[in-house]
């Protein structure tokens, strides 16, 4: 089972910046082949429906249109970890942050994909 913790959430005045880290453990499978596939962001804010914010998968980066140019994505292959910097946040940006992953397992010569999520962190921008 895969396990998955958000770390860098908090309060923070508009413009300012928050870095948010996901780390991913239990991925290996013994006797077969696992990957993260993808590994990224999703945001729910009060009262909205739980939405992509950024992710990496296959090597590249998708942005929401919201955060294009204030927030970037980076991923350690070798942490299993993946980051989102976030730069000139705005009160609309405040949401419960969630890391979601994706496991990719080769088995018989066929792949098969498990979603993971984490518990979420809170962030409030706000004066």
């Amino acid at each position: 089972q895969v396990q998955v913790v958000e770390s860098g959430g908090g309060l923070v005045q508009p413009g300012g910046s928050l870095r948010l880290s996901c780390a991913a453990s239990g991925v290996s499978i013994s006797g077969y082949m696992s990957t993260l596939s993808s590994m990224g962001w999703y945001r729910q804010a009060p009262g909205k429906q739980r939405e992509l914010v950024a992710e990496i998968s296959g090597g590249t980066a998708n942005y929401a249109d919201t955060v294009k140019e204030r927030f970037t994505v980076s991923r350690d292959n070798a942490k299993n970890t993946v980051y989102l910097q976030m730069n000139s946040l705005k009160p609309e940006d405040t949401a419960v942050y969630y890391c979601h992953v994706v496991r990719r397992t080769v088995i018989g010569g066929r792949t098969y994909d498990s979603d993971y999520w984490g518990q979420g962190t809170q962030v409030t921008v706000s004066s």
